[in-house]
């Protein structure tokens, strides 16, 4: 199982940082299956940072195998969605970054990919879209993104991940944050929705 990531795929997100939108194609990069956090498991925050960022994102369950997806077919290959939360260590990835070092030690440490339950439909029927997701705070909503918005559709994204990488029933896609990421601490509750549908819940430990 492959975990990809969207970087960059909501414009206002991407000025929020201070990074190019200008962008010819996804940037996609990948956390190890060992990201992801378990049904039932606490997130503890991390001892290597002390600046722990919550994004919300739709995740995609890819639920056939292929390379080389043509974009008009991409829907066929993902037949489940959820919201998913994207910890970053700020602290250390601008520390990386400002080296010019990758920045997986960031990104992809042990339970940085939470996921709420899946929502599945029938991969021979496109997914309606546009949709609207958020993401609660202590009860207070700090993110809301819309599926409109995107750089790179849903299908784009499967179509261009497959010209470098399989794609293999199972994997999953995080498409992309909003705007509104912000700073985590120890005792904070998050929230995730799509529409009005309540997807995950998360106590940082």
């Amino acid at each position: 199982m492959k975990i990809f990531c969207v970087g960059r795929n909501y414009a206002d997100h991407a000025k929020e940082l201070g990074n190019d939108v200008d962008l010819k194609e996804p940037i996609i990069f990948l956390k190890p299956k060992s990201a992801l956090l378990g049904k039932n498991v606490p997130f503890h925050y991390p001892s290597f940072t002390n600046e722990l960022h919550y994004e919300c994102e739709i995740v995609l369950r890819i639920c056939k195998n292929g390379r080389y997806i043509q974009e008009t077919d991409a829907y066929k290959y993902y037949d489940a969605l959820s919201t998913g939360i994207d910890f970053t260590a700020r602290d250390l990835q601008k520390q990386l970054k400002a080296k010019g070092l990758p920045w997986e030690k960031s990104k992809a440490f042990d339970d940085s990919a939470a996921i709420g339950k899946w929502l599945a439909f029938s991969p021979n029927k496109k997914l309606q879209n546009p949709f609207q997701f958020s993401l609660k705070k202590n009860n207070k909503i700090v993110q809301q993104g819309n599926t409109a918005d995107m750089i790179f559709s849903f299908d784009k994204i499967i179509a261009n991940i497959s010209i470098y990488f399989s794609v293999n029933i199972g994997d999953i896609i995080f498409t992309g944050t909003p705007a509104g990421v912000g700073e985590c601490l120890v005792g904070d509750v998050l929230e995730a929705f799509i529409e009005q549908e309540k997807m995950l819940g998360i106590t940082i430990k």
